[in-house]
């Protein structure tokens, strides 16, 4: 059936009226719009003046390779030159190392305040007595262990020999001949073992020690020569019946923190297992105590090598003699460029300040429907002809063009003052997560906003929504997400909340931001989500399904609470009903003259049109006022149809009767009571 000048507006008139209805709000709020974007551009600013300071503060001269001045040409003008030779140990880390230092392999020993002694909660008798700590002599222990105790011993002697003369004019390349060791703490990157350029001595472990077995020695570290005192410490190989006796053994003496407790460190220990002849297996307890507390530091940092290659020598001994042995010379690091510290504080700090740049737009979302719900802007609207469909497309596209607006800007502020967090990572990337966050944050908008008549309630409850998801993503999140023996499902059903989704994928750019500044690399790229510790992908997927259900049910809620006409729970099932015919009736029209009458379903009203016929076809003077088919209609204006306030009203009033008009707002009472006295009075 054609559509009539006096039908209802077509669908896409609605949205058109709908969307004129939003932009003149946001040019009335242009103020609080400009107040809203500027508060990301603020915070990159502020990223990027203590980015500027913490820079200023990392490029002091300790922390970048040394340099000097130099007359290469003679002519009196100097020319500045950097490298190793010309670097304090601080700064040498720094420089570009193209051949890295040889250092001969180390064992990590015991500081003597931690040798393992006799005491109450280890039974073993056979440990030296207590009061060696007191003239500091305690040996350094080596525990034993396997299928065969009589090899066991003949391969544990084969690890420490007697008394080993070193010779200082080839130091320290002859260190690799001695069971050499240290209690400094290995650094995050060994481009020079720290127990070369440390106060603490270097030891000898030896099966007993003589006189002359401790002195010091010129060593040469880069471009200096410095004193080292080498010395002698005796290592004790005590065998235990069983693996599990050097476990119960360990975990007694192990030390924590800096308890106050008994410690009893070992410095190696050993099960043989089935070793025999013609098979070697073997398994080796290392102290991971001292290992550099800035990181994961690799085994090969935890002075592990050397451990290997005594039980592969004793072994091999064993088989061909006391002269035949596997030499150890030496270990290196691998080459590298010059660097210099830096520290990405948009990645550090961005992955909490972001979260609630991103997550505040809930709060300005959810006010402004909340807004619409507490003034009755909804229900006007709809009285005066807009309909669901347009008003769900409008409202919902224009809330995410304002957020995909405000996202862009966000993005292009951090990216042209510079900040990593957002030039490292993939873009691409960054606009399908950024992307799909706003379209579920907008959902959960609309389904909040049926849960609050008051603006102001709903500002509350959603800023603080902001602040805390931000701190406790921070402050209790990250660190599950951070912690390897933290079951990965908990981590997971943690982010079915949209707050913690959003803070975990700033999270994986600001870790790929970071890593690739530090690193001089890129960050996140698409080939990056494969990867089983990147936690974007399953984010991801969260996000898109959570977005479709919490859309849906949003739409529901709106149908049965928001829609100004409340409706049963079970309205999806009317249609059903319709199909029956039992409880529709199809109008029917009348003509009386020139005039069509619907006939309407309630019959007061068509008892009270037919009474106002009746009096006009047979009057009297006992009713003030009869109105026949009175109508008022608008002119339509911008494209929009006539807008009817007053549509066919016929109504009879006996003189000296009280009348009241009952009805919403916009149905047409004042318009018809204007008539009624403009009539009046004329």
């Amino acid at each position: 059936m054609a559509e009539t000048s006096h039908g209802p507006a077509s669908f896409w008139t609605q949205a058109d009226a709908l969307l004129r209805k939003n932009l003149t709000f946001q040019k009335r709020n242009i103020k609080t719009n400009i107040r809203l974007i500027s508060f990301p551009f603020i915070l990159c600013l502020l990223l990027v003046l203590i980015q500027s300071l913490v820079n200023h503060e990392l490029d002091k001269p300790e922390n970048k390779c040394g340099c000097t001045c130099i007359d290469t040409n003679g002519d009196g003008k100097c020319e500045e030159v950097c490298g190793l030779e010309y670097s304090t140990l601080d700064q040498g880390s720094w420089c570009a190392i193209p051949k890295p230092p040889e250092w001969p392999p180390l064992l990590q020993v015991p500081a003597p305040e931690y040798r393992a002694v006799t005491s109450d909660v280890i039974p073993f008798s056979d440990l030296p007595n207590e009061s060696c700590k007191r003239t500091g002599s305690c040996p350094v222990t080596l525990l034993f262990t396997g299928n065969n105790q009589s090899l066991g011993e003949i391969l544990a002697g084969n690890m420490l020999t007697g008394s080993v003369i070193l010779n200082s004019s080839t130091f320290p390349d002859s260190l690799a001949n001695i069971v050499a060791g240290s209690e400094s703490k290995p650094q995050y990157s060994n481009f020079l073992d720290p127990a070369f350029y440390s106060d603490l001595p270097i030891y000898n472990v030896q099966s007993q020690c003589t006189q002359n077995s401790t002195f010091s020695a010129d060593v040469p570290i880069l471009s200096f020569v410095r004193k080292q005192e080498i010395r002698c410490v005796q290592g004790l190989h005590l065998w235990r019946n069983s693996s599990s006796e050097i476990n119960n053994e360990l975990y007694k003496g192990y030390r924590k923190g800096n308890s106050e407790r008994k410690i009893n460190e070992i410095l190696a220990a050993y099960d043989f297992l089935n070793t025999n002849r013609n098979n070697f297996n073997v398994s080796i307890w290392y102290n991971s105590t001292y290992k550099n507390d800035s990181g994961n530091v690799p085994i090969g940092l935890l002075r592990v090598p050397r451990s290997v290659n005594l039980a592969s020598n004793a072994y091999l001994q064993y088989l061909q003699g006391p002269g035949m042995k596997i030499e150890f010379e030496f270990v290196k690091e691998m080459p590298k460029h010059e660097s210099r510290l830096r520290l990405d504080f948009s990645s550090i700090l961005g992955t909490l300040f972001f979260t609630w740049v991103i997550i505040q737009l809930f709060p300005v979302v959810l006010t402004a429907l909340v807004y619409e719900k507490q003034q009755n802007l909804r229900i006007m609207m709809k009285m005066h002809g807009l309909g669901d469909g347009p008003y769900w497309m409008i409202s919902y596209a224009y809330f995410l063009t304002v957020s995909l607006i405000y996202t862009l800007c966000f993005v292009i502020f951090g990216s042209v003052v510079g900040l990593k967090f957002f030039t490292l990572n993939d873009y691409s990337i960054q606009f399908v997560f950024y992307f799909i966050y706003i379209n579920l944050q907008i959902s959960l908008a609309f389904l909040a906003a049926a849960m609050f008549s008051n603006v102001k309630t709903a500002t509350v409850i959603g800023y603080i929504c902001v602040f805390g998801t931000g701190l406790l993503g921070g402050f209790l999140f990250q660190f599950f997400v951070e912690d390897t023996s933290f079951p990965r499902g908990w981590v997971v059903a943690m982010e079915l909340f949209p707050g913690f989704s959003l803070y975990r994928g700033l999270y994986e750019f600001a870790q790929y931001a970071f890593n690739g500044n530090y690193l001089g690399t890129d960050g996140m790229h698409w080939g990056d989500l494969s990867d089983s510790k990147n936690g974007m992908r399953e984010v991801m997927i969260i996000m898109v399904v959570e977005w479709l259900m919490v859309l849906f049910v949003a739409y529901y809620v709106d149908q049965i609470l928001s829609s100004g006409s409340r409706k049963s729970p079970l309205f999806f099932l009317q249609s059903f009903r319709k199909k029956k015919g039992s409880s529709f009736r199809a109008p029917s029209l009348q003509r009386q003259g020139s005039k069509v009458f619907v006939q309407m379903e309630k019959p007061d009203v068509i008892q009270e049109r037919e009474r106002v016929e009746q009096l006009l076809l047979e009057p009297n003077s006992s009713h003030g006022i009869i109105c026949d088919n009175l109508k008022k209609v608008y002119p339509g204006r911008d494209g929009n149809p006539e807008k009817f306030a007053v549509r066919g009203l016929s109504l009879a009033l006996p003189r000296g009767e009280c009348f009241g008009m009952l009805g919403p707002n916009g149905a047409g009472k004042t318009s018809f009571i204007n008539m009624v006295s403009m009539l009046k009075e004329s």
